[in-house]
């Protein structure tokens, strides 16, 4: 018994030390374990998923262009804020203008559609380059926001609003 009790009240720089050995793998040997995921084309595929916008996402080494449906993100995302959003992965990573992006993006508004679109390069990110999940991770936007609009429930005028009360 007492072997095991020495083994546990080790100091974490043994730890550390143990993991150095080779015993418990460390965070760049996982990331090497993890293959990436990439077509014939060398492109990396992800789902993004927001409020009702679910946007499909391809990503491929280039200068940096973004293509939402066919068109430019400046054209697609007019206001600055949806455009900072979606490349927010890219500056977290430091992989800003190294991956082109094609996505189809439908359902929802723009917001919903920007958050769906992070949300897809973020996970398309972590496929073609395993080791930056745990920076993605970390940002929070490997997570799926679930936040939904409430449904409209009957003997209301909207989801929790009341009709009007009348005295008389």
């Amino acid at each position: 018994m007492s072997d095991t009790t020495e083994t546990r009240t080790g100091t974490l720089a043994d730890l550390k030390d143990f993991a150095v050995a080779g015993a418990v793998p460390t965070s760049e040997a996982v990331a090497t374990l993890v293959e990436p995921k990439r077509d014939a084309q060398g492109r990396s595929y992800a789902t993004g998923r927001r409020k009702n916008a679910i946007a499909r996402v391809w990503i491929k080494p280039g200068k940096g262009e973004i293509k939402v449906n066919g068109k430019t993100v400046t054209t697609y995302f007019a206001r600055p804020v949806l455009r900072m959003l979606i490349t927010q992965p890219f500056l977290i990573s430091d992989r800003y203008n190294q991956f082109d992006v094609f996505c189809t993006v439908n359902g929802g508004g723009l917001s919903g559609q920007a958050g769906a679109l992070r949300h897809g390069i973020s996970r398309a990110l972590t496929y073609y380059e395993p080791g930056l999940r745990g920076i993605l991770k970390l940002a929070g936007f490997l997570t799926r926001d679930s936040r939904v609009v409430e449904r409209k429930k009957y003997g209301k005028a909207k989801a929790r609003r009341s009709y009007q009360f009348s005295k008389r």
